[in-house]
C-alpha cells in the first residue's frame, strides 16, 4: 500500500519553530480530508489539525493559534507550521489523508519532534 512521505521533524528548543511536509503519492486520490496526528510516548494517537478538501482547518485546543495546516494541492503536500514549540509537543507527528474509496486511510511512518526545555 502507498504510504504518506513525512519530513521536517527534529530537535527544537521549547519557543521554536518546526514545518513538517508530508508528500502526498499520486495513486492516492478521492482525498475528503487531510491531517497530522501525533503520538507521544506511552500515550495515545491524537489529533493535532485537519483539513477538509475545500473546507476549514480544525485544530486540538492544544495547538490552536500556535500551529498551521495548509495544503498545496499544486505540489501535492500537506504542511504543519509549528510556533512557540513547547516540550509537551515532543511527540512522533504522523500525516494522514481520508480518501472516498478503499482503502479510506492512509498514513506515513511519521517523523519524530522533539522540544527541549
Amino acid at each position: 500500500q502507498e504510504q504518506l512521505v513525512e519530513s521536517g521533524g527534529g530537535l527544537v528548543q521549547a519557543g521554536g519553530s518546526l514545518r513538517l511536509s508530508c508528500a502526498v503519492p499520486e495513486i492516492v486520490t478521492s482525498i475528503n480530508a487531510m491531517g497530522w496526528y501525533r503520538q507521544a510516548p506511552g500515550k495515545e494517537r491524537e489529533l493535532v489539525a485537519t483539513i477538509p478538501t475545500g473546507g476549514i482547518a480544525n485544530y486540538a485546543d492544544s495547538v490552536k493559534g500556535r500551529f498551521t495546516i495548509s495544503r498545496d494541492n499544486a505540489k501535492d503536500t500537506l504542511y504543519l507550521q509549528m510556533n512557540s514549540l513547547r516540550p509537551e509537543d515532543t511527540a512522533v507527528y504522523y500525516c494522514n489523508a481520508e480518501t472516498e474509496f478503499y482503502p479510506y486511510n492512509y498514513w506515513g511512518h511519521g517523523t519524530q519532534v522533539t522540544v527541549s526545555s
